[in-house]
Order: C-alpha cells, then structure tokens, then sequence
C-alpha cells in the first residue's frame, strides 16, 4: 500500500520501525535565543500544535508574547524517533507539529489555542491547502485535563462561528500529549533562516473568541 499523501492512517503493525536514537537540536532558537530543548526554565509550560507543514506552524507562535521558545517535530503517531523523509512516506503516522513552551503568567493556554485555529484551516481533513497527507492533520495535543478542557471548550465555541460563516465541521483531532519528537536541525525555525521559504497555511478569516465557553 502507498501511504505517501494519502489521507489514510497507518497501522501500527504496518509503521516503520524507527531505531533508538532521537534527533537532538543543539542550536538556539533562532529568532528568540532560548533553548529549543530542555530543561526549560521552572514555572514555564508546554503545549503541542499540529496545523499543517510545521515551518508555517512554528512561525505563528514564535512572536506571540509569553512565548518562551518553540521547535517543531513529530508527535501521534507510531515510529520511534522518526526521521523526516520517514514521516513523508505516510508510515509512522505522526503529524507534523509544534512545540510551544510558554509563561503562563504572560499568556494563557486558552490565547495559543486562538492563535492555533485562526493560522489554518481545521475543517480540512488531513491536508492544508495543497499539502495533502496525515501528515498534515490538524490536531491538538493537550498535556493535562485543563488544557484539554480548555481546547476543548475553544474548538466547540469555534465550531459554532465557523458554521455560521458557512464552514464545515472541524476536523482536528484532541488527543494527549504524548512522545515529541524533534525535527532534524534545518526544520527549526525554518522560515527565519529562509525568508522567502514556503508556506502553505491560510486561515478561515473567522476569529476565534479567547476563554468563551461554547453555546449550549
């Protein structure tokens, strides 16, 4: 079976083996200057994004205030320690995703989600614009029952203003935060190293509403 663009999840006795070793960054955040791996300064926190190709996706958060840093990676899928041409085949079932550490006290889990759904297109299931594959679903990877809650809670109330701007249902998946991992050195922070580099992500146009509870 050819898994490469399709937007078919793989099994887990059909994903790619993987091997032991992860991909280990060892630059500093190119635009911010801060560690892309831990340990992270106490107090900071974490939150996990898939939205499409990751360069697009790093680039939406790297600015945001309260953002400490960001590094972009592999995550809800099968392989250990996967490589990026082996996430390209469609064999290990990750996504493409983004890692956010961030100062709870300067902006809040509820404003990442915002920014998450307003930078793409979540009723697209399994693709963003021309990037089509399960690479490229739409998902959010919550770490505690607060975020999920929270993520939840956002995505219904979303949900409800993209219908009514004549959007279908959102497809992005909520699942728990488990296994990052990193992204070869070239991936980070690609688009401020590349400038003219590609980006294929485009949102609705709908904003999305911060801490409202859904309708109901």
């Amino acid at each position: 079976m050819v898994y490469a663009h399709s937007q078919t999840m793989v099994s887990p006795e059909h994903a790619l083996a993987g091997r032991e070793t992860p991909i280990v960054p060892t630059g500093l955040h190119a635009v911010l200057g801060t560690p892309i791996v831990p340990p992270f300064p106490a107090g900071l926190e974490r939150a996990v994004f898939a939205m499409g190709c990751f360069w697009g996706a790093e680039k939406a958060f790297w600015s945001l205030p309260g953002v400490y840093t960001t590094a972009v990676g592999y995550t809800a899928g099968f392989t250990p320690n996967p490589t990026y041409d082996e996430v390209c085949t469609g064999r290990t079932g990750h996504t493409e995703a983004v890692l956010v550490v961030f100062d709870p006290a300067q902006t809040s889990y509820a404003e990442l989600v915002a920014a998450f759904f307003e930078h793409h297109d979540p009723t697209q299931l399994m693709r963003q614009g021309n990037d089509v594959g399960t690479q490229y679903r739409s998902g959010i990877y919550p770490f505690s029952d607060a975020q999920r809650t929270q993520a939840e809670a956002t995505m219904a109330t979303y949900a409800a203003r993209l219908g009514a701007a004549g959007f279908g249902e959102i497809a992005t998946e909520v699942v728990a935060g488990g296994d990052f991992y990193y992204a070869e050195e070239y991936h980070q922070q690609y688009l401020a190293k590349n400038p003219y580099g590609y980006c294929g992500l485009g949102g609705t146009g709908v904003s999305c509403p911060v801490g409202v509870l859904p309708p109901g």
